[in-house]
């Protein structure tokens, strides 16, 4: 199996390091635009299957040329380029998954392209993260083990081992859509119908073990695909795990106009974005730089069984790799698009289209292979006591 990773970034260069120590893969591609960034990842790898390429992704012919000598790509770039490397894996005849992106409606307009997909003998999975991503696929494995599947509640939160002020969190991702995810609406599910609630909303208290207590917040986004997966759901609601106090430290940046798009304020005659400064005055001071993180991921799916009501409960606590300096959040996120894009290359995954995650990856084979990796998700089964 050949395997090209687009982008050499964090989540890139450790989706290739999962790949070089898989079975099974022969050739490994880690392109990007800056050769010498890819070199100097290849180096790190130090493994006879991975080269570097240089590849303009933004050139529709060098991407085409580029992919088509491969089975498998894996999207680790930026989120604007999904639908051009869905466009061009298609083209190719070449498989093709992506970290996803919903801003602007990315992951939507990669989804239009199932019946080309399907028509070129190939499968795109967008949304091959965490969350979305991971929890696509626990929430899809669970809906799978019940009769009728009627609520889905996700936790997920990526965190600092030692909490700090004055935020108690250091990013592990973008800081730009951190302030997406607090500041646009969240989409739920209740009481059947879907609605809008405000992010950084209804905080309520969550523990995992090894951490005191934590509080959990709606946010946007994350609950992707799975309104359209699965329509007739009671309730689907996603919030995001943090240390208690977060929320209304941020809902204040939020009130205040500090966090919004395209909000300008005259200072001397200038347009000056308050979005802009807060960026630049708080990456420093939550820059995780060498602490250690920890992603926390909790996965109830409810329903009938049988006759009686039952829940599936899908529970992970990752830590940071020290012995190869890889955030948690790398080691969940890259390991699941590799794991996935295994499946493709393998044939293990044999329907042709686009499909969100819940719809196609298989949950036990996911499961299991994560667990390979040290990325453990732990099943547990609760059934209500009959009247």
């Amino acid at each position: 199996m050949k395997v090209a990773v687009l982008g050499s970034g964090l989540m890139g260069k450790e989706a290739a390091r999962d790949l070089v120590q898989s079975p099974g893969v022969t050739k490994v591609a880690l392109a990007d635009v800056d050769y010498q960034k890819a070199k100097q990842a290849c180096r790190q790898l130090n493994s006879p299957l991975l080269g570097a390429a240089q590849l303009d992704a933004s050139n529709e012919t060098e991407l085409g040329n580029f992919i088509r000598d491969y089975d498998v790509v894996i999207n680790a770039l930026f989120y604007s380029f999904n639908e051009i490397v869905a466009k061009k894996a298609i083209e190719a005849g070449v498989h093709s998954v992506d970290l996803g992106g919903h801003i602007g409606h990315m992951t939507d307009r990669v989804l239009q392209l199932r019946d080309q997909a399907k028509a070129a003998g190939v499968t795109l999975i967008p949304d091959l993260g965490v969350a979305p991503g991971m929890i696509n696929i626990l929430s899809g494995y669970g809906v799978s083990k019940l009769d009728q599947a009627k609520s889905i509640r996700l936790y997920v939160g990526g965190i600092p081992v030692q909490a700090e002020p004055p935020f108690e969190y250091n990013h592990v991702f973008s800081m730009e859509g951190v302030f997406d995810h607090y500041t646009d609406p969240a989409l739920i599910i209740r009481n059947g119908m879907k609605q809008e609630i405000p992010s950084l909303s209804e905080i309520e208290r969550i523990y995992f073990e090894k951490f005191g207590p934590l509080e959990a917040f709606h946010t946007a986004g994350g609950t992707s695909t799975l309104s359209y997966s699965y329509p007739y759901l009671d309730t689907l609601e996603y919030k995001t795990i943090r240390y208690p106090g977060h929320a209304e430290k941020f809902g204040l940046l939020v009130d205040l106009n500090l966090t919004k798009n395209d909000y300008y304020v005259d200072v001397n005659g200038n347009d000056v974005s308050p979005r802009e400064v807060l960026l630049k005055v708080l990456d420093p001071i939550v820059d995780l730089k060498d602490k250690d993180d920890a992603v926390l991921l909790r996965v109830l799916v409810s329903g009938d069984k049988k006759g009686r009501s039952t829940t599936y409960s899908y529970e992970m606590t990752t830590f940071k790799d020290r012995k190869n300096n890889v955030t948690a959040m790398a080691r969940a996120t890259a390991n699941s698009i590799s794991v996935v894009a295994q499946m493709l290359g393998k044939g293990i995954i044999e329907k042709r289209g686009v499909y969100p995650p819940e719809q196609i990856v298989p949950g036990n084979i996911y499961i299991d292979e994560m667990a390979k990796r040290g990325v453990n998700i732990l099943e547990k089964k609760y059934v209500e006591d009959a009247q």
